[in-house]
Parts: C-alpha cells; structure tokens; sequence
C-alpha cells in the first residue's frame, strides 16, 4: 500500500489524464449510442437535415481541437508542471555502466569507491557514527567520464539514477527555476521511499550555480538566477537524518572558485573529486577497451597510439576508435589498421583535408616555412621529438609540423619555453633567408607564430621573473584591476617590454646561426617535403641523418 502510494506522488498527472481519457471514450460511446437510437425514430427529412448539419459541424470540430490541445498542452507544460521539468527522467535512467567498465580514472574512481560503499552498507556507516556525503562535486575537463562514472556509482550501489542538466532550471519564467527544482526533490523524495534512496545527477551545474549578484534591471534574470540557487541549497539543507538515502552528485567543467561559494562549503558539497586527462598508464588501457570492441589487424599497438594522444581524453581516445573504423568502412574492410587509425588521429586531431589547391610557389614557400619548425623541434628542443610534417592544407592551414613528447609535462622550464620561442620563429628565419622575404599563409601563419613566441617570452619576463633585467614578480597583479586602473610605472613597463624584445631577438640569432650552420639539411628537407607533400617520422630521421644530425633529446638521453 505504501509503495502504491508513493506510485500515485510521483505519476499521478499521467494516471488523472489517462483516466479522464477512458472516461471520455466510454462516454463517448454511450452518448453515440443514445444518439443512434433516437435519430433511427426520426423521419427521413428530419435525419436528412441534421445529417448535412454534422457534415458541415465535423471539419471545424476536428479544426478547433486541432488548435486548442497544443494550446492547453503548453500552458500545463509551463504553469503546472514548472516549465520543461517534465524532462526529467523520473525512474531508473539507462544505468547499464559497469564498475570495470569505467577506465582512465582510477584516481576518481578510488574517491567515489567510498561513497559507493557508504550507499551500499548503511550498517557500516552507523556503527562509525557518520553520515552519508550529502553532495559530491565532480571536477574536470569535458570527456573525462563524469558522467559515466555517476552512472556507474548508480548501477553499482543498486540505486535509481535521475539525471538532469543545470540548464533545465534556467527558463523563460521568473520563478520557473525554483518550481522545477522544488519539483525535482520532491520527485527524488518519492523515488527514495519507492526504491529504498535516490541518486540525483546535476551535469554542467554552473549554469544555474554562478556567484550570486544583483540584478542589473534586465527581466529580472539574475533574481531569478539567485533564487534557484536558494531554493537548491534550501532543498540540499532539508535533505536530514531520515533523508540520508537521497545524495547528489554534480558536475562541471569550471574551476570551483567561480560556483557559488554557498554550494561549495562543507555540509552541501563535501566531496570532491578532481578529474584530469589520462596519463600513458590510462590511455593503454582505453586504447585496449576500445579496440576489444572492434575487428583490428594483429599489427595494431595500443601502447604506440597511447604515446602518439599525450593530452587526449576518454571521450577524444573513443572518438579516434570510431572514426578509424569509419575510415575502414569506406575502403570497403570489416578490420581496421595502423594506417586508419592514424589518419584518424590527423583527422581528429589537425581537421579533415581542406579543398585549398596551393600553387608550386606556395607550396615551395610553405615546405620552407614547416621545415624551419622541423629543424629547430629536431635540434633545439628538449622533450619533443618531430613525428611528422606535412605541406597538405588542412583546417585552413597550409601545412604543419607535428611534435609531441614521449609523457606529460606539467612543469616548463626556461630552456624548455626558449625552445618553444625558437620553434615558433623558426619558420620566419628559413622563408627570410631563402627568399629574402616572409609571408603570412593562410590563417596568418606567420602571425600565428609570432603570437606564440611573443606569449611566451610575454610570460617568461611578466609572469615567472625570467628577464635579463633582474626584475621578478607577477606584474600583471599590478596592471588593472576591475576599474582598469594601472600600476606599473612607465619606467618599469619599458623595461619588462626590452626584456621581452631581448629574448625574442637572442633566440632569432640562436635559430640563424643553427639554420646557417645546417642549410643543407634545410634545402634536402624542403625539396623532400615539396616533392612527397608528406614526411613521417622515418623518412624524417632519415634525412637528418644523411648530415650527421641527432636530435637533442636522444644525444642528452645518452650523455
């Protein structure tokens, strides 16, 4: 009975109108049934007339109604039920993810292990005394699993899941946000005493949990804004001791400081777990996840494609996969290779091939311009080794040069952002001393390389102290605040900006010289690079070994 109960609390809208639907029909049948009889007893005329009568009355029947129920439909979609809270999946939403099958997060994992325990063994949780973690706040980059791994804490602690998005308590309505979040817990209350507790899942949640403020007088927007959030930490505080079966999990892609410091203090959110893209460890493990799904030839090396994505994301890793397969399905083949998935690394990672035709000018300018990268990447830098150049147009580009180190770095120091600079400049050098002029290239090229190299040697004198002045400290805290006031001297600002132009113009002659020194090596790379349109990483070692060129970070590796 008390089970039937709760049944009619949460479905009882549905059961009202599927009630008053058969009433109407079995109504419906009887009046036709009255009104056959008594037309049967009328004269011919008299059913005659009334008979054109219905002819004429049936089309704007059918019309008025027609028009009138989406009418009545949209008003009970706003006014009775909140707005579009109807959305909200209400019952068990598709939690078919396993525990095992939850991979490339094991730090996550191991944090939302304890809550799925303190779910699982209520008898646990009492014998120490404690209470159930109210709120966990997920944390990361998009794609890292946030998602999945709530539905797998859902399936794996055998509670119902109700899913839903933050932008759902954003509407059109003043108010709206608070009918359907007050809609929302009373519906998860009821799934609680239905199923024995009750998982809530708020993805993207910064879209209605930014800092509160005041209204700037436009709709009204921001009161609204601040009331949802009111009625959320509200509904989160009555959530008490006999409501212990009820937790939210929320997630977001922001950092934790621009949320709503009220959502994130102890007692609402009091865990949190931080996501971050997978390490090499990790991504092994996705590649071999995803590829089990699929036909793959026996050549395919989940540990080379895990080197090759340093920074890539579960969601990026799984996007590869299909999109190799895919590539595989057009060549007419049921199994996919090294090649697929290659060209599905390009694909995902530099853009689809672009329909630009380069003429033989622009592409001999070009080949110059990627081989003065290559060069410098192969000779300069410290952790990055060249993978693969190429002079083929893709994503607006006219060509690029792919270098990737062999493990995330999360630390830079300054001969690694000098390395950077030189990189980045490189191309400027080669195109100035081959044809004693530059050019920009589709997408600023040339503009794209001097942003990059001007950011670092920007952050190097502003931000980490590396000027040859000597002056140290972060001086963008002193350069505006939010009324735009500045207060850095005149004096000290020409200083850090000749630190900044001394750093660019020392790496230009360091690139010079190096270029100077191995022009050959320039001129065969470019030709290659200009007849084949493509080089990969073999054909590139080759032909820096023909002049005796090793790379600097395999000639340090053996010293």
């Amino acid at each position: 009975m008390k089970k039937f109960i709760v049944f009619l609390k949460i479905y009882w809208l549905r059961m009202l109108i599927i009630s008053f639907i058969i009433a109407a029909v079995i109504g419906s049948a009887f009046f036709l049934y009255y009104c056959f009889v008594n037309f049967a007893a009328l004269e011919n005329f008299s059913r005659r007339q009334i008979s054109a009568q219905m002819a004429l009355l049936l089309p704007m029947f059918i019309i008025v109604h027609l028009v009138s129920l989406p009418i009545m439909y949209g008003m009970q979609y706003y006014f009775l039920q909140g707005g579009n809270i109807g959305k909200i999946k209400i019952g068990k939403a598709h939690t078919n993810v396993k525990w095992d099958d939850v991979i490339g997060l094991e730090t996550a994992k191991k944090e939302a292990w304890e809550l799925v325990k303190l779910l699982k063994d209520r008898a646990l949780l009492k014998t120490i005394g404690g209470k159930i973690i109210k709120g966990t706040m997920m944390i990361g980059p998009p794609g890292c699993g946030k998602t999945y791994l709530a539905k797998a804490i859902a399936r794996e602690s055998g509670l119902p899941l109700i899913p839903t998005v933050g932008s759902e308590f954003v509407g059109m309505f003043v108010g709206q946000g608070t009918a359907r979040m007050k809609s929302l817990f009373a519906q998860a209350r009821a799934m609680a005493k239905l199923h024995g507790g009750c998982i809530i899942f708020i993805d993207e949640i910064d879209s209605f949990a930014r800092p509160r403020g005041a209204d700037m007088g436009f709709g009204g927007g921001r009161l609204d804004q601040n009331a949802t959030i009111n009625q959320f930490l509200t509904e989160m505080d009555g959530l008490r001791n006999t409501e212990n079966n009820i937790v939210i999990i929320a997630a977001t892609n922001v950092p934790e400081d621009e949320l709503d410091s009220a959502i994130m203090r102890a007692g609402r959110f009091d865990r949190k777990i931080h996501f971050t893209r997978p390490n090499l460890k990790e991504r092994q493990d996705l590649f071999k996840f995803y590829l089990s799904k699929i036909k793959i030839e026996p050549a395919v090396d989940s540990n080379i494609l895990a080197r090759k994505t340093v920074w890539f994301s579960p969601a990026d890793i799984d996007n590869l996969v299909r999109e190799a397969s895919l590539i595989a399905l057009r060549d007419s083949r049921d199994t996919i290779n090294m090649k697929d998935l290659s060209a599905a690394y390009e694909r995902v990672s530099f853009g689809q091939k672009s329909n630009i035709v380069l003429t033989d000018k622009e592409k001999l300018s070009t080949a110059y311009h990627e081989t003065g990268h290559a060069i410098i990447y192969y000779l300069v830098h410290p952790t990055d080794d060249v993978m693969k150049a190429t002079i083929i147009p893709r994503a607006g580009a006219l060509g690029y040069v792919f270098a990737r180190p062999a493990e995330e770095l999360h630390c830079k120091d300054r001969e690694h952002i000098l390395a950077e600079i030189k990189v980045s400049i490189a191309s400027y050098a080669v195109e100035k001393r081959k044809f004693g002029t530059t050019t920009s290239g589709v997408g600023g090229s040339a503009r794209s390389d001097f942003h990059a190299a001007l950011r670092y040697a920007h952050a190097m004198v502003w931000n980490y102290g590396m000027g040859k002045s000597g002056l140290i400290g972060d001086f963008y805290a002193l350069t505006s605040n939010k009324f735009g006031a500045h207060f850095l001297s005149e004096k000290t600002k020409e200083i850090l900006d000749n630190d900044t132009q001394d750093i660019l113009q020392t790496c230009l002659k360091d690139v010079d010289k190096i270029i100077s020194e191995n022009w050959a090596a320039v001129e065969q790379f470019a030709q290659e690079l200009y007849k084949k349109e493509e080089l990969e990483y073999d054909e590139i070692e080759a032909i820096f070994n023909q002049f005796g060129l090793k790379p600097v970070l395999r000639a340090e590796s053996k010293g």
